[in-house]
């Protein structure tokens, strides 16, 4: 038996060599912090309402965006808030579908105001985000309403009364039909136009198989 342990013994030399090389003890084997920290922050696409978007804060500065995402990923741009108006911002895209936009009440870009623009990765701890289904919204907020269609305020969720109660004021989501369902349903897209509420069950709108398009974060005002 030991005539053949010997010849598998010398094989396996090399192998415990190159392991031992790229030991996980060895600094060369292991990413530095900043690599790690940059990693855990292009992943973290958690948002909480009021609280945080990802590791941004209400106390977050344009210089803290740039540490953490890298000036490369950031871009100052005029921001739409709506009714045609704009206010100064920054866009982050840290990387596909996890762009978002920061809105600055401040001139010295040291206060996020509040925050839009939000790729497809990033959701609240609940699941809602942009391009969630109608079916999803329904499960997660329960019964809610929700304003009509096709005007300033088209599609947007009424959050109080709803199973997120707690978000009202810190969370703004907008519903918008599928294309494809008004050319099909006309009338039922013609049956919740306009600025008046409806009801979450009303049929029309499962016809119109809406989808989350729009996602605006505020956070809690600072003294």
């Amino acid at each position: 038996m030991a005539r053949f342990l010997t010849p598998v013994l010398l094989l396996l030399l090399p192998l415990a060599s190159c392991r031992l090389l790229a030991s996980p003890n060895s600094s060369a084997a292991r990413p530095s912090a900043d690599v790690v920290e940059s990693a855990q922050t292009a992943a973290d696409t958690l948002v909480v309402p009021g609280r945080r978007v990802g590791p941004v804060t209400a106390e977050t500065s344009r210089a803290e965006l740039a540490a953490r995402y890298g000036e490369a990923a950031l871009e100052d741009a005029s921001i739409s808030v709506g009714e045609g108006t704009t206010a100064a911002g920054t866009v982050v895209t840290p990387g596909p579908d996890q762009q978002f936009a920061v809105v600055w009440q401040d001139v010295s870009q040291t206060r996020p105001q509040l925050i839009r623009d939000f790729g497809p990765a990033w959701q609240t701890p609940e699941g809602l985000g942009i391009g969630i289904p109608y079916s999803e919204v329904e499960a997660i907020l329960g019964n809610f309403q929700l304003y009509g269609f096709a005007w300033d305020y088209s599609g947007t969720v009424i959050l109080e009364g709803s199973q997120l109660d707690q978000y009202d004021g810190y969370l703004l989501l907008r519903l918008e039909p599928a294309a494809t369902a008004i050319e099909q349903h006309p009338e039922a897209y013609q049956a919740v136009m306009g600025d008046q509420l409806f009801a979450s069950d009303d049929p029309s709108l499962d016809r119109l198989e809406p989808s989350i398009s729009e996602m605006i974060v505020y956070f809690d005002a600072l003294p």
